[in-house]
């Protein structure tokens, strides 16, 4: 008999006792990676039914401590109502267009190296000293620029 006429068998197995197909499926799998590995030891298995499913009750066991550790019982599904979806309706896109326009004045009111610096962090994502190197200036000097720049760009789009 093949290992792979074992499958029906197991994932029924798992079925009755975990009542979740996709846990039954990913705990089949599992078993099946386990014989793999115990088969690569060359060792023959007299009662390969017989031990299957001893690995199939290993695999169970496992997984109802892991779900125990991890508290399992006390997660809850998401739902839309958790995270709702956002709708992109004409005035929320035209209120985002304004935001990226005011943004984008504020950042030409700055000064040209404070503007620079911040977009090379923000946009680029150059890290403080990866910028202080590019321009020649103290890393300090980057992070006073990066202030100066979010302390000017929230004061002109706040409100």
């Amino acid at each position: 008999m093949t290992l792979a006429s074992y499958i029906p068998a197991l994932r029924a197995f798992f079925v009755r006792n975990v009542r979740d197909q996709t846990l039954a499926d990913d705990m089949t799998q599992e078993v099946m990676l386990r014989l793999h590995v115990r088969q690569e030891n060359k060792t023959a298995i007299e009662n390969m039914e017989g031990y299957l499913f001893r690995i199939a009750a290993s695999v169970m066991t496992d997984n109802a401590r892991r779900d125990k550790v991890r508290h399992r019982s006390s997660h809850g599904e998401l739902s839309e109502l958790d995270h709702p979806v956002e709708e992109l309706s004409p005035e929320r896109v035209l209120q985002g267009r304004e935001q990226i326009a005011l943004v984008a004045a504020a950042l030409e009111e700055l000064p040209e190296r404070t503007r620079d610096v911040f977009v090379l962090r923000r946009f680029e994502e150059l890290s403080y000293a990866e910028i202080a190197h590019r321009l020649d200036i103290s890393v300090s000097a980057v992070e006073k620029h990066v202030a100066k720049a979010m302390r000017h760009i929230l004061r002109r789009t706040a409100g």
